[in-house]
């Protein structure tokens, strides 16, 4: 048999220089260190969790109270909302940002949020720049009522200039079968509930990133990265109310306003229906106002911002006052308005 014969190419490395892992830019004792500080840090929900953070895998264990549970999933990231985060070297809030994306997606089927898992891949890790962005996931986790079970963090050298990253999200959620909600009993005249943003959330930055100077981006610091709202508890205290007897409220149809604006309101719609959004019936925040006085139409606007509106429900005419009352109550003191109705 012929044998191969190997020949290293010319890298400019020596063959008596001793190379390492770390030396190439990968730091896996710092990596453990940084796994070590999640567990520390983390205080989110551990109801269910058998395994969490730290394994290979992360198990869970299903609530019993469920006589047919359907598994709801959803994946996200923040886009580049980041960039603005790198400039002003601000991470606490991001990473609500990004458990808000899929828990107030996993949401919109009617499910509770069970838990979540985390991606972080930067150039070299940065443990105080870390432990502030998994801070945030905690809390976002401890918001929207689920638990930080696992993630991956990963260091590649050369992928990621200093002080960079991306994140992405993974969330399970739960719902009985018969309670998924999906839009198909949305009929026409049935009205539109929209439920106030935080502000920008997460979706529209690259645009932003354009009309805005980064001096003006941080002068209006706090307003640019205002954590996304997670709308999980008081959607979820309509859904599934307590104490236990006590009777849902009919929402038919949930549409979470992100990428896409109030176009994403159509994809709940049974075939051959349509909305009509009536948009002098909420205050539109100053924000969003300055950004359209930019030169930015308004059509563009509803189909990139989400306007003040952070999701939208859809329900019958007799049931909104209820959902109203509920929303708006003590406890959550949600703003909401009826902002449509389906054609």
């Amino acid at each position: 048999m012929k044998k191969e014969s190997y020949r290293l190419q010319a890298t400019g490395y020596k063959s008596n220089q001793k190379i390492t892992y770390k030396k190439s830019g990968v730091d896996i004792r710092k990596g453990e260190e940084f796994v070590k500080a999640i567990k520390k840090l983390n205080t989110a929900g551990k109801k269910g969790v058998l395994q969490g953070i730290g394994g290979f895998s992360a198990f869970f264990s299903l609530p019993k109270k469920y006589k047919q549970p359907i598994l709801v999933s959803s994946t996200d990231g923040v886009g580049t909302k980041l960039k603005i985060a790198f400039s002003l070297k601000r991470h606490d809030s991001i990473g609500v940002d990004l458990v808000a994306m899929c828990a107030n997606d996993v949401l919109c089927s009617g499910a509770k949020p069970l838990f979540f898992l985390d991606y972080l891949s930067t150039g070299r890790l940065d443990l105080k720049q870390g432990k502030e962005i998994v801070k945030g996931i905690i809390e976002g986790c401890e918001e929207a009522g689920c638990a930080l079970i696992g993630g991956e963090t990963a260091e590649m050298p050369d992928l990621y200039k200093k002080g960079e990253y991306d994140l992405a999200g993974f969330c399970v959620g739960i719902v009985e079968k018969k309670k998924i909600i999906d839009g198909s009993k949305i009929k026409a005249g049935d009205k539109i509930i929209g439920l106030a943003s935080s502000g920008l959330h997460s979706n529209g930055f690259s645009l932003l990133r354009k009309i805005f100077s980064q001096k003006e981006i941080k002068q209006n610091a706090n307003e640019f990265l205002k954590p996304t709202r997670i709308y999980v508890k008081p959607v979820l205290s309509l859904l599934n109310p307590l104490p236990a007897p006590s009777s849902p409220l009919p929402v038919k149809g949930i549409a979470h306003i992100t990428g896409g604006g109030f176009n994403n309101i159509k994809r709940i719609l049974p075939k051959g229906l349509s909305i009509k959004i009536e948009k002098k019936s909420w205050q539109i925040p100053s924000i969003f106002k300055e950004i359209q006085s930019r030169g930015v139409s308004e059509k563009e606007m509803f189909n990139v911002f989400n306007m003040g509106i952070g999701m939208v429900l859809i329900a019958g005419q007799r049931d909104i006052s209820a959902i109203q009352k509920k929303l708006s109550g003590f406890k959550f003191k949600l703003k909401n308005w009826v902002i449509g109705e389906v054609k």
